[in-house]
This record gives structure tokens, sequence and C-alpha cells, in this order.
């Protein structure tokens, strides 16, 4: 059996999809109804998971255009209004259950079973099978996914042979790219790869780019997708969100519009990695200069992730910033700030971190009394111990 996870929280939707798969579903994501609405053109569910506030379509509007479209796909809501107006309003539209935020992963099973109509736990899926296809957030270049395949980093979809060519000498070198000069091609690699940026060229012959791009988003659902455009092009940037688009880069490249989309799309994933609730800043690489950047960069993804976290209804966010560089003012600002925000949505955060760490901590009042755990199983644990030496 499949369901379909809808949701413009990356968190919730991983809380979600774990506890599917754990009942032996098979798991698909989409960020909003307009995604949604693509892949149940592409294939049947069993069970819609549908979160009620979203950008670009909405939970209701999504519901709305699904029944009128007399697709009956059992649907259960996640909602945190508990009013009877509300309630029997989503009744109204077709739901079949509802789950109250902040939900507990026992609850969402229940429910899923429910709407299911299934008695007990479905037989584990088996090795290899959808839990083990769930892939990691961030895959390397060229390596084999869980699913079998290939990670490339960016896919540049264009009629013109020239423009990969050149976007190929402006790029660093460990950036893997591939191309495909027409909409057919583009597919087939997307179903034969896993991609991190898609670029899609808004002119190309007999090709609808925004049709295009939609299918595209199926089969590939953690990618984000780039237009690509001549300067001549007005409100290029506009239309392209408005298509759906994550953003657009104007041709011929220029150096400062390429910097933009690498450090957006390649910079700020390698900077923080999410698995559940832990939170790993990666270690920092380059000139002293760029040092203010990297703590900038950091401390702009973290409260995101966080909030993230907060959705999906984690107690606590463990954060791991022992590769992270020491600097007394700016290590302290950085986790009084985290610890700021944890505190005001809700969640308990646990530092992981270094000796050298702790003893900066400890030299301001303001992040003295800031524990530091010695290792992530320790945080989760909430084993606070003197944290490891220098040799970890």
């Amino acid at each position: 059996m499949k369901i379909l996870t809808v949701d413009d929280s990356r968190a919730v939707r991983m809380l979600v999809g774990k506890q599917a798969r754990e009942l032996g579903l098979e798991v698909a994501e989409a960020e909003d109804g307009e995604q949604a609405l693509a892949r149940i053109a592409e294939g049947k569910y069993d069970l819609i998971v549908l979160d009620i506030t979203m950008p670009v379509l909405d939970g209701p509007a999504f519901l709305a255009a699904l029944r009128e479209k007399g697709d009956r796909t059992p649907v259960l809501m996640l909602t945190s209004e508990s009013k009877r107006s509300i309630v029997a309003t989503l009744m109204k539209l077709g739901i079949d259950d509802f789950i109250l935020k902040p939900f507990k992963a026992d609850e969402l099973k229940a429910k899923m079973l429910k709407v299911l109509k299934l008695d007990k736990v479905p037989a584990a899926a088996p090795a290899g099978g959808a839990a083990a296809a769930a892939e990691s957030a961030v895959v390397a270049p060229g390596s084999a996914t869980a699913g079998g395949k290939t990670a490339v980093d960016i896919l540049v979809v264009d009629d013109m042979e020239t423009v990969e060519k050149r976007l190929r000498t402006m790029v660093p070198a460990e950036v893997s790219m591939e191309g495909a000069t027409s909409a057919q091609a583009a597919l087939t690699a997307a179903r034969e790869r896993v991609f991190r940026l898609v670029l899609v060229d808004n002119d190309m012959p007999n090709t609808d780019s925004t049709s295009l791009m939609r299918q595209l988003r199926v089969v590939q659902p953690q990618a984000g997708f780039v237009s690509l455009s001549l300067r001549t092009v007005s409100r290029a940037q506009e239309e392209s969100r408005a298509a759906g688009f994550d953003g657009n880069l104007f041709k011929p490249f220029d150096t400062a519009g390429l910097e933009e989309l690498l450090q957006r799309y390649f910079d700020n994933q390698e900077l923080l990695v999410t698995k559940e609730n832990v939170l790993a800043v990666a270690p920092f690489h380059g000139r002293e200069n760029k040092l203010p950047g990297y703590f900038s960069q950091v401390g702009s993804l973290i409260p995101k992730a966080v909030d993230g976290l907060a959705a999906a209804c984690f107690a606590e966010v463990v954060v791991d910033i022992t590769q992270m560089p020491v600097i007394l003012d700016k290590t302290a600002r950085l986790v009084l700030q985290l610890a700021e925000h944890s505190r005001r949505v809700g969640l308990e955060m646990r530092l992981v971190g270094s000796p050298e760490l702790s003893k900066v901590l400890k030299q301001l009042a303001d992040t003295a009394d800031v524990p530091v755990f010695a290792s992530v199983a320790d945080a989760q644990a909430g084993k606070l111990g003197p944290p490891a030496g220098g040799s970890r």
C-alpha cells in the first residue's frame, strides 16, 4: 500500500514518512497541493496525509480539486484547530479523519491504520524495500542512492548543447552535471538519476517548460527547479516563481548569478545536515575572510530547521557543532540565538561540541549555563558528562 504525505514542512513529511514506513507502507511526498495533484496524475495512492496550510495550493483547495475529479482517495487531515466548526467544515470537504497537532507517533500510526481499514500492522517491508529506499537528505555526487540511482548535482535542460558546455566551464569541478536537449531526454535522465538542481530553459521548441518542470518534479521531488531565460525577458523572476519554479537564472551566465545559485543549492545544503531531530553543522573550508559569511549562513539555516522540527512535534533538537570553528564572540552569539529560538518554539536544545566549546561558553555570563554534550548519542540520551578529548 502507498501513501502520499502533503506538507510544506520537510520535517513533518519526514515524520509522517517514518511512521508510515514502520507500518510497511510505501511513501511519496509533495510540498503543496499543486505538487500533490501532479503526483496523483502519475499514479494511485491508498491514503493521503494532508496539511491544511500550505503555499501555492492549500489543503482545502487541493481536496476540493481532488474530489471534483471524482477521486475518492481516503484523506487524513493534519490540523491544529480543534473547534467543532472547523472540523465540521473539513468533514464536508471529504476527509475521512483528522489528527490534531501536535500528535504522537503512535497516534498517527493508529489513525493511518484506521483510515486504511487495517486491523493490524502489515507485514514488515523486506530489506531493500520501501523502508530501505528512504534516501538521506544529502547524497554524494556520483554515488549510488538506496534506490540504485546515481546522484548528480545539476541537470541542464536546454535544446542548445552549448548552454551546458558553457555552464560546465563556470562551476567548480566537483559539481557534477548532465545535459538534456529535449523534454524526453530530460524525463529519461530524471528516471535514471537523482539530481539536486534542475535548470530548465523557458524557450525550447515544441516544449511547455512549466509543464515539463511539473512532470520532472514528480520523479525528482527533492530537487530544486530553476528556469533559464534571456535578460530581455521582463519580470522573469516573478513569472518563473508564479509558474512554480524556485527561481530564475539569466543567460548568458554571469559569475555573480552563478555564485548566488551555487550558494543557495549547494553550500547551504552542505553546511547543515538534518537527520530526524539532529542538526549537524559542517566544518568551515576556505580563507579566513569568508568566516563571517559561514557563521551568517549557519545562523540563518538553523532557525528554519528548528521551526521544521517544532512543526513535526519533536520535543528536543540536538545540534552538533563539533566541527564548527570556535570563535569566542561569533560562536557564543550563535549558541545564544539558537537557545533563545529553540525555547521560543518550545523545543529543548541539546548542544554537542568539543571541550574548547564548553570552555569558551563558560567565559560569558549569557552562555555559561548552556550544557555541552560529548556526543550525539549522549545528547539523545540526555547523558551529560565531560566533553570528549581532542582526539575525537
